[in-house]
């Protein structure tokens, strides 16, 4: 039997289910659709089994997504950016595990994979830079409820 080329990456990430699973809305679990199982594109590899959501898992899903806005939409641009700050160097801190990743998952070569990984980090950066520009009729302010 082959050996999952995506273990150790995974595990240091913190991920070491197997099979893995995918967080649904804010509580994560396994979905209750049928199952899915991802084999690599270079050489079969299984990589992955998920249990795929369904229509129930779906609705759960966005009335949670719903509910986390009602909460983030009054939080400033600043301190939103300071959150896609911090993203952005998780992503710096496990860049080479995130290409191994791409690289076994898309079939990608780990240079071009590694050049993901950054575009993810790029845009973070261009996120954080734009919460402090977001302008209009109003400027973003530090201060919460603050116009």
């Amino acid at each position: 039997m082959q050996t999952n080329p995506l273990r150790e990456p995974l595990e240091r990430l913190g991920v070491s289910q197997t099979p893995l699973s995918v967080a649904i809305g804010l509580e994560s679990r396994a979905g209750r659709g049928e199952p899915l199982k991802v084999h690599s594109p270079i050489d079969g590899t299984l990589l992955a089994e998920l249990s795929c959501a369904n229509r129930a898992d779906v609705a759960d899903a966005v009335s949670a997504a719903a509910e986390a806005f009602r909460h983030w939409r009054p939080v400033p641009a600043p301190h939103r950016g300071e959150f896609v700050r911090r993203l952005g160097l998780i992503l710096r801190e496990h860049q080479d595990d995130l290409a191994t990743i791409v690289s076994w998952e898309a079939g990608k070569i780990v240079s071009e994979a590694r050049g993901e990984v950054q575009e993810m980090i790029d845009i973070c950066d261009f996120a954080v830079g734009l919460s402090r520009q977001l302008y209009g009729l109003t400027i973003a302010s530090e201060r919460p409820g603050h116009r």
